[in-house]
């Protein structure tokens, strides 16, 4: 139950912790700038026009920048203490001032290049061709977008939530454990309880499927508490598909079980020997699907993709994304079907090997 249940519980609280800000670390927020108002800006009326445009208004309108409006003193305390990202002042054209180098101090030096060619090329055109500058003045007011945003899926991405879609797969894996105590308890040089399932009169895989079964049940019961938890504790998005979001639960509990089954089955070795395999199997697989680094999971897509559909991890992992992200159903589909081809072939496996198992003596 530790392995089940408790752990995946607990890695999702670890997760959460390390994890939980990194989508409102990755949004835009507004850059801080400021302008020395002073009589040198005050007769730039064009730029301070375009300022007041872009930045916010105090009325819950956020723009591109926040600005403070002070003397030179002050502008420049502001950048010290790291208040500002940069001030702008007027002194033989605009200047710029930053502290330091990165995104915001870069969005700004362009906004101010873009600001200066414009104003150059109207200056251009008013000393040459005067007539011209009623179109000039259009192209520059009405610019052409060529690139078109739109919705990838029904959900804005958020990078988290690939790892917790990635404990679920590990978890409905660890479903394993239930399936290597299913076989020991029927395997007669395994287990007491073994020797007398073999020679009790109900035919052994008849025992054997119905606890297969009960082992299934058990198990979902533990991935829903851990869906749960996720949904309503931790606020991870899921979606809306709760049919489908159940159903790949379903699906990957079977894989899980089946996946133990079919190690105990094979393996001839002890108990620690075959829960060893399991742990060291399921845990591989969840690093591959980008447990551990979610770039992980996208190089060996790209340079093996063969992996991506052999990974049961994976696909129950990948089987949330779809729901979560994608438009349609039809990558959803593709997961699901591999997912019940792996559960069929890991059950057809361990039934084909215990058939043919006999015992000399008991």
């Amino acid at each position: 139950m530790f392995w089940i249940l408790v752990f995946p519980i607990l890695l999702s609280v670890f997760f959460q912790m390390t994890l939980g800000n990194i989508t409102k670390a990755e949004a835009f927020n507004q850059i801080e700038i400021a302008v020395v108002d002073d009589d040198e800006f005050k007769k730039e009326t064009d730029f301070k026009e375009v300022l007041s445009s872009i930045s916010s208004d105090g009325k819950n309108n956020k723009k591109m920048f926040d600005i403070t409006y002070t003397n030179v003193k002050n502008a420049k305390n502001l950048l010290k203490d790291g208040d500002v990202q940069g001030y702008i002042y007027v002194e033989n054209g605009i200047q710029l001032v930053v502290k330091n180098l990165g995104l915001s101090q870069t969005i700004i030096k362009s906004f101010l290049d873009n600001y200066k060619q414009s104003i150059s090329t109207i200056n251009t055109v008013l000393g040459e061709n005067p007539d011209a500058l009623k179109n000039v003045l259009e192209d520059i007011s009405e610019r052409n977008e060529y690139l078109k945003a739109v919705t990838a899926g029904k959900s804005d991405p958020d990078t988290s939530v690939h790892y917790f879609y990635t404990i679920i797969g590990m978890a409905c894996l660890y479903g394993g454990f239930l399936g290597i105590k299913e076989v020991l308890a029927v395997q007669a040089n395994q287990s007491s309880q073994g020797a007398r399932v073999s020679v009790a009169p109900t035919h052994k895989l008849k025992v054997f499927t119905v606890s297969i079964f009960a082992a299934i049940t058990i198990q979902l019961i533990a991935v829903f508490i851990l869906l749960l938890f996720l949904k309503f504790i931790l606020k991870v998005d899921f979606g809306n598909q709760l049919t489908y979001i159940v159903l790949t639960c379903i699906g990957g509990t079977f894989t899980g079980v089946t996946f133990g089954t079919m190690i105990s089955a094979i393996v001839k070795k002890g108990e620690g020997v075959k829960i060893g395999i399991l742990i060291g199997g399921t845990m591989t697989m969840s690093v591959l699907s980008g447990m551990m680094f979610a770039g992980m999971k996208t190089l060996f897509n790209r340079n093996i993709p063969i992996l991506a559909y052999i990974n049961p991890a994976n696909l129950i992992s990948d089987s949330f994304y779809a729901l979560y992200f994608y438009n349609d159903y039809n990558h959803y589909y593709v997961n699901l079907s591999f997912l019940i081809g792996f559960a069929i072939l890991f059950g057809l496996t361990t039934f084909a090997v215990m058939r043919r198992q006999k015992y000399a003596s008991i």
